[in-house]
């Protein structure tokens, strides 16, 4: 009876055994396991995700292209200029002051010229002395001649040339640019300039 007993416990073992088996072998084993997904496809679709109706895929919206802020190019390029280079003075603004020293007597003079062509002498002490104004052809000239002199360009002061005894010296000032000579280091174009130039004396009814 005993071995009878021992023979059927061993049976009913290995019956339980098999019944454990490992995944895989068949039946419920097969089964994917819960959360797992397919091969090749999102654990979440992701927020708006929508299938597709005809494959059952699931397809994420596609994200708007990301766009660089249009900049335009700075006014600066090319490099600066002066603000007043070139540019017409209003009537009302000097065009040119010029200052005359020496002489025989020694004395000094002031030449103002206006944007309009009106002109003011000075003396000494600044003080006006006598007025006019220029022609519309005397007015051109004197602007041709200071754009050629070209100012902006000229060594602001420049000695070299020969003495002349009892000459006179001269600071010119035009479109923001200061620039004195002795009368014998005077370059042409400046020359030019003080030809275009009302007198530096002689009062109102100067030519």
């Amino acid at each position: 009876m005993r071995a009878l007993r021992a023979v059927a416990v061993a049976v009913l073992s290995a019956a339980a055994l098999a019944g454990c088996g490992p995944a895989g072998a068949g039946g419920d084993g097969d089964a994917a396991p819960k959360g797992s997904t397919a091969p090749g496809t999102s654990a979440s679709a992701g927020a708006g995700a929508s299938a597709d109706p005809g494959t059952g895929a699931t397809t994420s919206p596609t994200a708007a292209p990301v766009t660089s802020p249009v900049t335009s190019p700075s006014a600066g390029t090319g490099g600066s200029t002066s603000p007043t280079a070139g540019r017409v003075p209003a009537p009302g603004e000097t065009l040119v002051r010029v200052t005359r020293t020496g002489g025989f007597a020694g004395r000094t003079h002031t030449l103002v010229v206006k944007g309009d062509g009106s002109w003011t002498q000075l003396d000494g002490e600044a003080r006006p002395k006598g007025t006019g104004k220029l022609s519309e052809a005397g007015l051109t000239g004197l602007r041709t001649a200071l754009r050629e002199a070209d100012f902006a360009r000229l060594p602001r002061i420049a000695t070299g040339g020969p003495t002349i005894y009892d000459g006179y010296s001269y600071v010119f000032v035009h479109d923001g640019h200061e620039v004195s000579r002795d009368q014998g280091s005077l370059p042409a174009s400046l020359t030019k300039v003080l030809d275009a130039l009302p007198p530096f004396t002689g009062g109102q009814d100067a030519p």
